[in-house]
């Protein structure tokens, strides 16, 4: 079981061996630490966009936000900038205009205060259609680690618990309990919310809700194998977790095939 940035890694390596070399310059990393406006961003997205690589990101990644094809990466290093030149505040009052535009919002977001974080986080949710962003902008936001508990229950606990939170609201949800929450003191709190929105159809809820257990059951598979034994989440999720599971290369073969019994 691979996370999102191993697998992001992966597919750049393996893009970049067939791509040949742009024709025109494009500064390395090292060369980023200049001051960094909306309009100097917005320059810099259009010196690092590979339309080899947009077509292939867009491939594997449903949004209705064009791609530029610019790396994660690539926008790391630009948020850190804009949040380093002081920027960030009107760089925000952008909509944005690309995923990659979004994308480098919701890392600055995420990378902000614990409670400016909190404070832009609904409005900026609503606004994610698609995994990867999602996935990006959870993994960030390290300052929910020191704020556990009031994150669960005035930011995370509203999503679980209200029928018109869309699929990828929810995603973000399960996906910040899969980063910040899989420990011990929180495993009963993570199948309890994962029950509450078990039943819900969309793709990419039932998809995170299977790497979520994935990944509760590699850490602790005491805890979590009751979860799957009791055969009570619905076939698709059921299954789909298993073969997840059986995917890991952290799980022992006998593990994987005692397994194969619980799938419906």
């Amino acid at each position: 079981c691979f996370s999102f940035h191993t697998i992001v890694s992966l597919l750049d390596f393996l893009l970049l061996k067939k791509v040949q070399a742009k024709s025109h310059s494009v500064a390395p990393f090292s060369c980023y630490n200049y001051p960094m406006d909306y309009k100097t961003f917005q320059q810099r997205l259009l010196q690092l966009a590979d339309p080899t690589y947009a077509d292939f990101a867009k491939a594997g990644t449903p949004t209705d936000y064009p791609f530029l094809g610019v790396r994660i990466p690539h926008l790391r290093d630009l948020a850190k900038n804009i949040i380093q030149s002081g920027h960030a505040t009107d760089f925000l009052s952008h909509d944005p205009q690309s995923f990659e535009e979004l994308t480098t919002q919701g890392i600055i977001i995420a990378s902000l205060p614990y409670d400016e974080m909190k404070s832009r986080f609904p409005n900026f949710i609503s606004q994610i259609d698609n995994w990867a962003t999602c996935d990006t902008f959870c993994n960030t936001a390290k300052s929910i680690k020191k704020h556990r508990d009031d994150f669960l229950v005035t930011v995370l606990d509203p999503l679980f618990d209200s029928s018109s939170a869309s699929e990828f609201e929810v995603r973000v949800a399960l996906v910040m309990l899969l980063c910040h929450y899989v420990t011990p003191d929180y495993l009963a709190v993570i199948f309890d919310r994962v029950y509450a929105i078990k039943d819900r159809e969309e793709y990419y809820i039932k998809m995170s809700i299977a790497w979520l257990l994935t990944e509760c059951f590699i850490k602790f598979p005491d805890e979590t194998y009751p979860i799957l034994a009791a055969k009570t989440l619905p076939k698709w999720t059921q299954n789909k977790t298993i073969s997840k599971i059986r995917d890991s290369y952290r799980v022992p073969p006998e593990v994987k095939s005692a397994l194969l019994s619980l799938r419906k």
